[in-house]
């Protein structure tokens, strides 16, 4: 059984931890929607002033990232690819740390609290696989050290899709 741990130290060490959580709970684990399900579950309980937890998935055939397992309230089902912060990460297959939400070009507005946003892609092998989007309602809350640790967070998680 799962326990959430006390999240205490540095930010590093603290996405240390969340990182060691995770490879626990996917170890052995080949189903991908179990697998995101409980990162993004996860990541939800781990970080502080979140509104959005979850991922989107790369639809080859559609060149559309579509709605994956979450935390938070409903959200977009499909995002082309080049649209918005997450459609932007994918195609650009960058991350993307956006203090203001609303100086973004094509913001696309799922939840109207978000003020502050990431998006990590998911690459594997040079392919995509879709973006772990992480929604604040606080102006500026992702940092250098959310990002280096958060990419860490995907780097496990990849390694079983």
């Amino acid at each position: 059984m799962f326990q959430v741990e006390q999240y205490t130290g540095t930010k590093p060490e603290q996405y240390q931890l969340v990182g060691k959580q995770l490879e626990a709970l996917i170890a052995g684990e080949p189903n991908t929607v179990a697998n995101l399900s409980n990162a993004s579950a996860l990541l939800n309980i781990f970080l502080d002033n979140v509104n959005w937890v979850g991922f989107y998935l790369y639809e080859e055939d559609t060149r559309q990232l579509v709605l994956g397992p979450f935390q938070g309230l409903p959200a977009c089902i499909r995002i082309p690819l080049g649209k918005g912060v997450c459609g932007s990460a994918a195609e650009q297959q960058k991350v993307m740390r956006i203090a203001n939400v609303h100086d973004f070009p094509g913001h696309i507005a799922c939840d109207a609290a978000s003020q502050s946003e990431i998006v990590l892609p998911i690459v594997k092998e040079g392919r995509l696989i879709g973006v772990l989007d992480i929604d604040s309602p606080i102006l500026d809350r992702f940092d250098e050290e959310d990002e280096a640790g958060l990419s860490k967070f995907i780097s496990i998680l990849a390694s079983v899709l």
